[in-house]
């Protein structure tokens, strides 16, 4: 259902997710008016006095005797050129649409030659929905894209590259914004969307329930460090977070590739083959089968886990807001929801630490449309945008880490006043992100090894780690490689009719 504001008025441009454009009009702009005056008083000498009367009489069209020379005639009315109109594709929360509107009201005011009006898109997903469509023309002249989706945009020529343009416009690519998000919107030898904001992966605690200080003096496992702790003080934290009695479970790991990634990463494996062009996860692989080894033994651990059965009741979020599970792993934007839940007393820590400093996560960037009548302007709408001001006016609706180094370390980021206490950790954990490669459906991805995977996680007793690692690969390549056929069956459907015969001079067999 689309959200309704009042005051604004909403329109259903796309089949898909509702769309709002907003503008407001700038107002209007007094002309001073210019006065004839043929008297001129000064403080030179005389004869300076004598040499500019003469000039300003002549200027201001005086006669020698001092009248006023004869109106001219009546003129044609001055016609002020409209301004350009162009338009920025966005997706947020409420609190996030409200900031972007703030900020495109002040790039109209001061901008005569432009105006520039919001589209909302519904979520993420209605985006891309709305841009997989493919008509250029329908394509805001700028708009806020999830990295994920590059792609599909890159294949459908629905952008052009930005690094041009921005540095003609004096945005600073290399100090002033996270390096790693830049280079995650770089390809072809070219930036193709400006990165504007980054998700990475934490760690949510309930600190009702996980108590650092109460656990060392228990003399548990406990990291020294806000910036990371290892696998083993996670299980400490998993087991401390358990409370069988009132129901309440330790820990919650999705079941899948996107879960199970940063875990991989920081053990020293990978995830895919190629981090470019994938053929095939690489499950199987000595590294992710070393580093799954380190993770398993605590994440499919049924004592300390959400079981199948309260998850078919409620997702993990919601377990995690009525306080029945201590550890959950998300992202950003899951701050605005968690502090609508006064009572909740939530924290974030690292993703554990299992040799390296890893995570994952995805980056949203601003796109310049290909179709764009007018890309100087749409240039200096994102400029505008990733400002410092422009950004931190969105950064405090609190779903966002900006991309933006001067805001990221400011308090329109950190907002020591409210939780999560330790939001530097999103700042920290940055630098460890894993990107994945771009591929073009990952939800089809995550659907062809699902069965697989979650065996590793909620299968009960002793499970073979090498057969379904293999299996997980194999599936993953009708998504990643679906011309690949596996050489060991290749002659496994001939029968005996498909065999050659042998040849006639051959010699016999004794």
């Amino acid at each position: 259902m689309p959200r309704l504001t009042a005051g604004r008025r909403r329109a259903d441009v796309h089949r898909i997710g509702r769309l709002t454009r907003r503008s407001r009009p700038a107002p209007p702009r007094p002309h001073a008016a210019r006065e004839k005056n043929c008297s001129m008083t000064t403080r030179r000498p005389v004869l300076a006095l004598v040499s500019l009367l003469t000039v300003g009489l002549v200027a201001a069209g005086c006669t020698d005797g001092g009248t006023t020379a004869p109106e001219p005639g009546p003129q044609e009315p001055t016609v002020k050129a409209e301004p350009d109109t162009i338009t920025f594709g966005a997706f947020g929360t409420e609190e996030e649409m409200v900031a972007w509107d703030a900020v495109l009201r002040d790039f109209n005011q001061g901008n005569d030659a432009t105006r520039a009006s919001l589209v909302e898109w519904t979520s993420r997903e209605a985006a891309r929905e709305a841009l997989a469509k493919g008509d250029p023309d329908q394509v805001p002249d700028v708009f806020l894209l999830s990295r994920q989706d590059l792609r599909m945009v890159m294949e459908e020529e629905l952008n052009r590259p930005v690094s041009e343009l921005l540095d003609e416009r004096g945005v600073d690519f290399g100090d002033k914004f996270s390096r790693d998000a830049v280079e995650s919107f770089s390809f072809d030898g070219d930036l193709q969307c400006m990165a504007y904001s980054i998700s990475p992966t934490v760690m949510y605690l309930n600190e009702q329930l996980i108590d650092f200080d109460v656990m060392k003096q228990r003399g548990m496992a406990v990291s020294n460090r806000w910036d990371r702790w290892w696998m083993q003080d996670f299980a400490a934290a998993a087991k401390f977070g358990t409370k069988p009695r009132r129901g309440v479970a330790g820990v919650h790991i999705e079941p899948t590739v996107e879960g199970l990634a940063p875990f991989i990463h920081s053990g020293g494996g990978k995830v895919f083959d190629d981090e470019r062009n994938p053929t095939t996860l690489a499950f199987s692989s000595d590294e992710t089968r070393e580093a799954l080894e380190q993770a398993l033994p605590v994440l499919r651990d049924a004592s300390l886990t959400l079981s199948e059965q309260r998850l078919e009741k409620r997702d993990a979020l919601e377990w995690f807001t009525r306080g029945k599970v201590a550890m959950i792993a998300g992202e950003r934007g899951l701050v605005p929801e968690l502090r609508g839940h006064k009572d909740l007393a939530f924290n974030v820590m690292p993703m554990p630490y299992l040799g390296n400093a890893a995570t994952t996560g995805d980056v949203n960037g601003l796109c310049l449309s290909a179709a764009t009548r007018t890309p100087g302007q749409a240039a200096d709408l994102i400029a505008h945008l990733v400002s410092d001001e422009a950004t931190a006016e969105v950064t405090r609706a609190g779903a966002t880490v900006p991309a933006n180094l001067t805001v990221a370390a400011s308090e329109d980021f950190l907002q020591p006043e409210q939780r999560p206490e330790r939001a530097r950790v999103f700042n920290s954990v940055v630098r460890g992100i894993a990107f994945p490669p771009l591929l073009e459906s990952w939800e089809e991805l995550e659907s062809a090894v699902a069965p697989h995977v979650r065996r590793l996680l909620l299968e009960p007793g002793e499970i073979d780690l090498e057969e379904i690692t293999e299996l997980i690969d194999e599936a993953s390549r009708s998504v990643l490689d679906p011309e690949y056929v596996d050489p060991e069956s290749e002659g496994e459907g001939e029968g005996e009719g498909d065999r050659e015969a042998p040849s006639e001079d051959a010699s016999e067999t004794p």
